[in-house]
């Protein structure tokens, strides 16, 4: 990925953002359920492109370091209380790999459907599995789980208000986006040195696909509102890039540095 391709990139990131908190409410119009009614194609193996915040995702960032998150006061005590030797005695190992974390970790992706209603995303990292179910959530109840409960829809084309892709680059998610509502996640950390999002956390993401510069992308926007730990949205964007085969999939198990 040379420069001009990155910084085009960075920039369609930053006007999916402007769109998707833009858009907060107001709903898109909803598309068929699950894979008949697919709007785009986001199956096959992914690998993250960490071209930001660096120092937070691809090091474990020192004991109180909460740069750019909106913690409150609470948030900022219980971030204090890190305790990465505790986290391994108590087989918490996995705190940073939770649903609102995951993403932001350096990882490759799997991206298959188990059935016809429910999407599968595998990570390398922690080797982890989300489940995207369509049709609306299937929780039953019981003990949250790391990755919680994700209900999946497809919205078409949202309106960008004014705002126009940069540089003559491409229009994300021209025929539409996956739109994902997670909750029932089990406590645990937003970055790998403890800041926290508790178990009342509400995860909205947006998976947008492009094609540019002779390459596939997955444009992801995570916005997450906990309102126990952050005084306000916590909204990151994270990009992948398609990968031909499963040759450089290798899981690994959690870690808690």
């Amino acid at each position: 990925m040379n420069f001009r391709t990155t910084s085009i990139a960075l920039f369609v990131c930053l006007w999916l953002v402007q769109g998707r908190i833009g858009g907060q409410g107001r709903g898109a119009a909803p598309a068929p359920d699950g894979r008949p009614g697919a709007l785009i194609d986001l199956t096959g193996y992914w690998v993250s492109i960490v071209d930001e915040d660096w120092r937070w995702r691809m090091v474990t960032p020192p004991k109180g370091d909460f740069a750019s998150v909106p913690l409150n006061a609470e948030g900022r005590r219980v971030g204090n209380l890190w305790d990465p030797a505790k986290d391994e005695s108590e087989g918490n190992q996995c705190k940073a790999y939770g649903a609102a974390g995951l993403m932001r970790l350096p990882i490759r992706l799997h991206i298959s459907w188990a059935d016809d209603m429910t999407l599968q995303v595998e990570s390398d990292a922690g080797a982890q599995r989300r489940m995207f179910q369509f049709g609306g959530s299937r929780w039953q109840g019981g003990e949250p789980q790391w990755q919680g409960d994700s209900v999946a829809s497809w919205v078409r084309q949202y309106q960008s208000r004014g705002f126009a892709p940069p540089f003559g680059g491409p229009v994300p998610g021209k025929g539409g986006a996956l739109k994902l509502v997670t909750t029932h996640m089990r406590p645990g950390y937003l970055r790998k040195n403890g800041v926290p999002y508790s178990e009342n956390a509400i995860l909205t993401e947006y998976f947008d696909r492009i094609e540019f510069d002779g390459g596939s992308y997955l444009i992801l926007t995570s916005i997450v509102e906990d309102p126990l730990f952050l005084s306000d949205l916590f909204v990151t964007s994270e990009q992948f890039r398609h990968e031909p085969d499963a040759s450089k999939w290798n899981p690994q198990p959690c870690k808690v540095k």
